[in-house]
């Protein structure tokens, strides 16, 4: 998404365009009415990443178009970002300009900041990065008290202070923290975050037993909806992911929550009978789970067959999807023994044509 592509003023059309063409798209399918969650129209993004590009004795950060891939777009501020990062931008560049050891060969830039006020900022090299870069790191960083730098080169991360940020969001007027590691998933859009959370309680609210969660990342929706049921068993692939989530379970208190490293398709087939229940699902206590709801928040592929069989054995699924096609073909699968109930669109990436969907689905 290039800077020229953001216009506020245009915000509420382009929000009607994706949920016609979200509509046109879901047609065939029976729906109830689709619930729209807006975003901020500016200022949505937490993290941003840019190239830096150097002119001389000028640097500046710089986009590039699909188009043109090798002419780059200076980008002084970025209307997409959180008002951190545009403050932070321009007092980078100037606080680097000047230090030769801390600007040559640098290529990019990484932004990642919190609703209350983080930071953390990764700064990517095509050079080595060494003592001499780290002791001049920690003296911008002391120009930067309020956030955490790491330098980047190959085979090399340097971390200077830590490599996470500490979030917090407020759902339904309670706040839930959350730990977010540098170069793992998290939401982008903070406040769309909340109102995704915030709609998953509320289709939930008649649900009790065991949940199952499929891809549960670093706990985000699992803490939350941990009230709504006796127990909640959460499988993820992704090693900092399954850390940061058990570290945010702890920090949340809440004691109903297990996290297991596996992936979901390796999940599947043990809970679809092809064998025995491996040793970390059993240590988990997942042979005395009885979900009543299972929740999936798949990547852009969508659910394998696998995944699709082991859903339709329970009662209840929360479907939450970052690709609206693969969700409907995953749909029209389900259609044989589920109904879906509640229906709901996400405007998590403004100006693009990208939305995140989320479906409640009951058994027939």
């Amino acid at each position: 998404m290039r800077p020229d592509q953001i216009h506020p003023e245009h915000y509420t059309a382009q929000l009607q365009a994706k949920q016609a063409s979200l509509s046109e798209l879901m047609a065939d399918l029976e729906l109830p009415s689709m619930e729209i969650f807006e975003s901020a129209p500016s200022h949505y993004r937490m993290r941003a990443e840019f190239r830096v590009w150097h002119e001389g004795d000028d640097l500046y950060y710089a986009m590039f178009d699909s188009a043109d891939p090798r002419t780059p777009i200076r980008v002084d501020q970025f209307l997409a970002a959180s008002t951190l990062i545009n403050e932070l931008m321009p007092k980078l560049l100037a606080a680097i300009k000047d230090v030769p050891v801390l600007r040559h060969k640098l290529f990019q830039v990484d932004f990642l900041t919190t609703t209350t006020g983080e930071a953390l900022i990764s700064m990517l090299y095509h050079k080595p990065i060494d003592d001499v870069w780290n002791q001049a790191a920690h003296e911008l960083n002391g120009l930067f008290p309020a956030c955490h730098f790491i330098g980047r080169s190959r085979k090399r991360k340097q971390i200077l202070t830590r490599d996470f940020v500490m979030e917090t969001l407020t759902v339904n007027g309670r706040k839930y923290h959350y730990q977010q590691v540098e170069n793992s998933f998290t939401q982008p859009n903070a406040g769309i975050s909340e109102k995704m959370l915030e709609w998953a309680l509320d289709v939930t609210q008649g649900c009790s037993g065991d949940l199952l969660e499929m891809y549960c990342g670093n706990g985000n929706f699992s803490i939350p909806l941990a009230r709504r049921f006796d127990r909640v068993i959460g499988t993820e692939i992704a090693k900092v992911s399954v850390n940061s989530a058990s570290l945010n379970i702890a920090m949340n208190g809440v004691n109903n929550v297990q996290v297991v490293k596996m992936a979901s398709e390796d999940v599947s087939a043990a809970l679809n009978g092809e064998g025995e229940l491996p040793k970390a699902l059993l240590q988990a206590g997942m042979d005395t789970l009885s979900p009543s709801t299972v929740l999936v928040d798949p990547p852009r592929a969508g659910l394998d067959d696998g995944t699709v069989e082991l859903v339709r054995k329970v009662d209840q699924i929360l479907y939450i999807s970052c690709n609206p096609e693969t969700l409907k073909r995953n749909l029209e699968a389900l259609s044989t023994t589920h109904k879906v109930t509640r229906f709901a669109m996400f405007d998590q990436f403004p100006y693009t044509h990208h939305v995140e969907a989320g479906v409640f689905l009951e058994r027939i």
